[in-house]
């Protein structure tokens, strides 16, 4: 432990005494202080004398060693002396050796050990058993806890103040904090990974309090670190913010300010009401630009951040494979590959597929996901990742022509007669079979128009038959008159039930039917000569077509049924692991970007919400820069997790180059000090962090248990979140 004095006052040698006593070893039966500086320290009477000419230097590090007696030693057992922080090497070494007694009392021995031959710059160190060095039991599925818990555990401003009297910093009047006890639970879980000769400890009164103002962190399911860590220290801040009343401020108007005016402004305004080490240490600030795309009106703020999300930008190729229909029905479905960015997003894709099927200025795509024979969603939003298109999903892209929004957008759905085995008792129903095949009509639509439509869609498909003479060649497209007085089936529900068969099949054995199901399973049939009734939903509409038994002998159902995965790996072969540089993270996420269209932007000058342009710029970086990788991507039909190795700084992280302000009295170079590391897969895996302990010594906390790592191991695929402090 050291501790930096200036020697003016001597009373603060005895400040630093009392303190070391008070947070490591309130109940020890002795404490030993040697004197690593090479000078005589006496406590007599709770003063110090010390040597002479020792008054008038300047600041110096005093280096102190506490040997504590009194505590167990958990590995084996029995009672010995715990080493505080460093211990050296002792054969080359010799003492002169006295102890005297504070106040009278007996309690407290101090033993003075001078070494005679020891300098601190010249004696060699050894490894005892370092204070912090004590892992955290995992509760179950505790451990993306435990991992951000001893990034901040080895954060040393933070060690520094929460060992000490933070108590009476809690802010208990803060209705947005909680009355100051996640901050009394998060200090005492601090000094408990800091108490010489800890044993593992089990964080269940913190977890107790966590669950009573988090309830999502509650029982005892696995969740992601970075969330934990970003409620953590937003509760730190808010129990131990100075601020007992917030005022009110109103954002003033950059008129034709400078930047810098206005982000000062901007900062103090947030420092009026928000005042904790929280903020000290881990805020910066951004300046964000939006400009609106119809009248480039231009907004410019400057907001705080408490770290930085930054996304995994693309290095290497994703080959996917879809298939692609026609609607003129020319041409056969068939599979097309193309290579699109492994993070990139639709629009990618649509240019690429565009470019390889030698799509016309008339012509445009639409791609959706089959699934189970019928389409499961629409893929329309060019900004949509493509990482949420999973390997083994099946897709097709369908040409069709541009047309006016007023065209609805057909779906031809195929089923078949499912008849029951001679041995099964159930009754004969449809089920679907087939890619959907899409085409566009005009709104006033009859029942023959669909039928057209679907017989030249289907035209590919068509079987050859020698058997049959021209006369005779079956039904076409332009053959369908002879169609219109055939029997139907009876649909008033979904099945077909056995009175509507007879020994060849169903009553319309030689055709096909065509009908409309609503939500409710209610059938209604398309008649042919009569316009359709039934309204389409998102200017959609799903038609189902039954198909007779002549019907399926007709066409090759096994083309039309054919469907391919998005990828499909070939044996013995593995995909080549993606690396990027962190710097190329960060460059991504200071990229200008349009905004989604659900995170439209209401321009002051349209009156009306616009999709603008978005850019991020750092204007101020915090002393703890905490740099949150984004692995995992989210929607609401799938999640994903990005395995991509990252390659980032340890001792050199240089953010000059990417500040818009340059401030000359800050440094804008860090060194990595913590990483929070997530394994496996979505929806579970493990938690671990790595933890610079000081000179390089890495350790790897993997929850309860605590083991020494090499420096060139701590760089993989795992890193989730990185922990930087700016090189003083």
């Amino acid at each position: 432990m050291s501790f930096s004095s200036t020697n003016d006052n001597s009373d603060n040698m005895i400040g630093f005494y009392k303190r070391a006593c008070d947070i490591f070893v309130p109940e020890a039966e002795q404490v030993h202080i040697w004197d690593f500086s090479g000078q005589t320290t006496q406590f007599l009477n709770d003063r110090i004398n010390l040597p002479n000419g020792s008054m008038g230097q300047s600041a110096e590090e005093i280096l102190l060693e506490l040997q504590v007696h009194g505590f167990s030693d958990s590995k084996n057992g029995r009672d010995e002396s715990i080493d505080g922080m460093i211990e050296y090497d002792r054969k080359d070494i010799s003492f002169d050796s006295g102890s005297v007694k504070m106040n009278g009392s007996s309690d407290y021995v101090i033993s003075r050990s001078t070494p005679k031959n020891l300098s601190v710059s010249g004696c060699r160190y050894r490894r005892a058993r370092f204070l912090g060095l004590t892992g955290l039991q995992n509760l179950g599925n505790t451990c993306f806890m435990n991992s951000a818990i001893q990034c901040l555990a080895h954060t040393p401003k933070i060690v520094d103040y929460f060992v000490g009297d933070y108590r009476k910093e809690i802010n208990r009047e803060n209705p947005l904090g909680m009355n100051g006890e996640l901050a009394l639970a998060f200090g005492d879980l601090l000094r408990k990974l800091w108490a010489p000769g800890a044993s593992p400890v089990a964080p269940r009164m913190f977890k107790l309090k966590l669950a009573k103002f988090a309830p999502q962190f509650s029982g005892y399911n696995q969740h992601d670190s970075q969330e934990f860590l970003a409620f953590l220290l937003d509760g730190l801040h808010e129990d131990l913010n100075h601020v007992k009343c917030k005022p009110y401020i109103e954002v003033k108007d950059a008129d034709s300010r400078s930047d810098k005016e206005v982000a000062d402004e901007y900062w103090q305004n947030h420092l009026a009401r928000n005042d904790s080490i929280i903020v000290d240490l881990f805020q910066g600030q951004y300046r964000s630009t939006l400009v609106c795309p119809i009248c480039k009106k231009k907004s410019v703020t400057f907001d705080p951040f408490m770290y930085l999300s930054l996304p995994l930008p693309s290095t290497t190729m994703r080959t996917m494979t879809l298939t692609m229909l026609s609607s003129d029905g020319t041409t056969l479905p068939c599979p097309i590959t193309v290579s699109v960015p492994n993070c990139g997003r639709l629009k990618d894709l649509i240019e690429a597929l565009s470019t390889a099927c030698s799509l016309r200025n008339d012509e445009s795509l639409l791609v959706v996901e089959i699934y189970k024979n019928k389409i499961f969603r629409f893929l329309e939003e060019p900004s949509d990742s493509l990482a949420l298109i999973r390997d083994d999903d099946k897709l097709v892209a369908y040409r069709l022509p541009k047309v006016t929004e007023a065209s609805p957008l057909v779906v031809f759905m195929h089923e078949l007669l499912d008849k029951p085995s001679e041995l099964e008792k159930s009754v004969p129903n449809w089920k679907l079979f087939g890619i959907p095949l899409v085409a566009r009509l005009s709104d006033h639509s009859n029942g023959s128009d669909f039928r057209n439509q679907y017989l030249k869609l289907l035209s590919p498909f068509l079987m050859p038959d020698d058997t049959l003479n021209d006369d005779d060649s079956g039904v076409t497209a332009n053959e369908d008159s002879a169609m219109e007085d055939v029997p139907s089936i009876n649909v008033s529900d979904g099945n077909a039930d056995s009175d509507s068969e007879t020994d060849n099949g169903p009553l319309f054995s030689n055709d096909f039917q065509f009908c409309i199901k609503d939500y409710h399973g209610r059938v209604t049939e398309i008649e042919m000569n009569k316009p359709l009734l039934a309204p389409s939903y998102n200017n959609r509409l799903e038609v189902h077509v039954l198909w007779s038994e002549k019907m399926v002998e007709k066409y090759d159902t096994c083309i039309l049924s054919s469907l391919p995965e998005v990828f499909k790996p070939q044996l013995c072969t593995r995909r080549p692991q993606e690396s990027v540089s962190l710097y190329k993270c960060l460059e991504a996420f200071l990229k200008e970007e349009p905004l989604g269209p659900d995170d439209m932007w209401y321009c002051p000058s349209c009156k009306r919400p616009r999709q603008a342009s978005k850019k991020l710029d750092l204007w101020r970086l915090p002393e703890i820069l905490v740099v949150h990788l984004k692995r995992f991507s989210y929607s609401r039909i799938i999640k994903n997790k990005l395995e991509t190795y990252v390659d980032f700084p340890v001792e050199d992280f240089d953010l000059s180059t990417y500040m818009s302000h340059k401030d000359s009295h800050l440094c804008n170079r860090y060194t990595l000090y913590a990483i929070s590391n997530h394994y496996g897969g979505m929806g579970g895996g493990h938690y671990t962090a790595f933890v610079d302990h000081g000179h390089c010594r890495w350790y790897e906390f993997d929850d309860e248990n605590v083991s020494p790592v090499s420096e060139d191991r701590i760089k993989t695929s795992a890193a989730y979140v990185l922990f930087y402090k700016r090189v003083s």
